[in-house]
């Protein structure tokens, strides 16, 4: 398959005629030699990636001359709900869809040696790596596996996609709990928005030596959503590492946005539809962390969080232990063994919390205050929240409401990284 680059010709970003000629150029030469393929595109929670789109024009280009199979890269998220997959995958029909099992689903193809491991994390983890993948993607029958997803600061792997999707997205829970634990030692305001971290080592040690022999190639693209417009700025195809490396470059001047003072309020809105766990939202915490000062504030406005994590377990551990700082979940990792079983809800509960730094409060319709405030966060019923924050009149960035207290409001944290200019330089 052909690798190429294409980069936005005007400020609104790339047309959908201009990405589905691009899809069509990369694909010419394999067109008459496919017979399966197989595509990995991100679910709903990342529906301003484009995937979706992209997702249905590659099945539609293939399907009428191939077997087309779809396996979203879930982790794991909860399985696509019908409306859900319709809303981002337009006509391709729902039973395409494989339901990735992160717990059943996967086979162990090799480990990351626990020497790389000290090595990359500067001696703060010593143990190897199991490398779990789906088993689908080491199916001969499949010609093409094409793995589609968005380049944006993360923060456990400091930009997302590439390999990410295939060994975590669809990575068995060895794999997912210790990348998670790793970048949780190593210390996210270390990671987010950077390439080269030490969980992104790990990733490209377990393609380079696990996953050359698998015919994929990567599918990227950088987006932002002004008023909830996807805008691409670009798409990459290819498998060399190049293609990512030009797509994290244009991610750090769209996605990452450096501030020159710190923020002392942040109001931001987690979407209802797309947002309904704290596990999905506490992206509110993660992206705006480093802007936000010591004794300040976050409030976060969320409709849709009815749970606390995707899954039952997960959330049973977090409603057990909450979000209580670094110190106190490593201390809870080494004296509960339930915990160390499952260290991604351990990195998670370290990555929600502020370390004391400044208060998180969240407004919600479906969680009680009973169950909020159990996990360590402030708690504001939603329609109150609104009455005051209101999402409707709120403009991105900073902003003095009537009363004179200057917030900075995000609309979507899942598109950006806010940083003080001086912590991320």
């Amino acid at each position: 398959m052909k690798s190429l680059t294409l980069y936005e010709r005007t400020h609104e970003g790339l047309s959908a005629r201009d990405i589905r000629q691009a899809l069509e150029h990369a694909l010419q030469d394999r067109l008459p030699k496919l017979k399966k393929v197989l595509l990995l595109p991100p679910d709903y929670t990342r529906f301003h990636s484009y995937a979706g789109p992209i997702t249905e024009m590659l099945y539609n280009m293939l399907k009428d001359t191939c077997t087309v199979d779809i396996l979203p890269a879930l982790g794991t998220h909860v399985p696509v709900p019908q409306s859900e997959w319709e809303s981002m995958f337009g006509s391709i029909p729902f039973d395409r869809m494989i339901v990735h099992n992160w717990r059943n689903d996967v086979v162990q193809v090799g480990e990351v040696p626990a020497a790389f491991l000290t090595e990359v994390s500067e001696g703060l983890v010593n143990e190897a790596v199991p490398v779990e993948v789906n088993k689908r993607i080491f199916d001969p029958s499949y010609d093409l596996i094409l793995s589609i997803g968005q380049v944006v600061p993360h923060e456990v792997v400091g930009m997302a996609n590439r390999n990410k999707n295939v060994l975590v997205g669809c990575g068995g829970s060895r794999m997912i709990n210790a990348s998670h634990m790793l970048g949780a030692f190593y210390g996210m305001e270390r990671i987010m928005g950077r390439d080269h971290t030490p969980v992104r080592k790990v990733f490209d040690y377990a393609e380079d030596n696990f996953l050359m022999h698998v015919p994929i190639t990567y599918i990227l693209t950088v987006t932002t959503a002004p008023q909830g417009n996807i805008h691409v700025h670009g798409l990459f195809i290819g498998r060399e590492r190049a293609r990512f490396e030009e797509a994290v470059a244009l991610a750090q001047q769209k996605n990452l946005i450096l501030m020159d003072r710190p923020i002392r309020k942040a109001v931001v809105l987690l979407d209802g539809t797309e947002f309904k766990s704290t596990w999905l939202g506490n992206k509110a915490v993660y992206r705006t962390r480093m802007a936000i000062m010591d004794g300040g504030e976050l409030v976060v406005l969320a409709p849709g969080v009815d749970k606390f994590g995707e899954d039952k377990a997960i959330d049973l551990l977090i409603r057990k232990y909450g979000y209580k700082g670094r110190e106190y979940v490593l201390d809870m990792v080494k004296q509960h063994e339930e915990l160390r079983n499952n260290l991604s809800a351990a990195a998670h509960l370290i990555h929600g919390s502020s370390d004391d730094r400044f208060k998180i409060t969240y407004c919600t319709r479906h969680l009680t205050r009973e169950e909020v405030e159990g996990v360590g966060y402030g708690y504001i019923p939603y329609e109150e929240a609104i009455r005051r924050y209101n999402p409707e009149v709120l403009e991105d960035g900073f902003q003095i409401m009537p009363d004179g207290e200057e917030i900075f409001y995000v609309s979507n944290p899942a598109l950006g990284l806010w940083a003080e200019r001086g912590k991320f330089e």
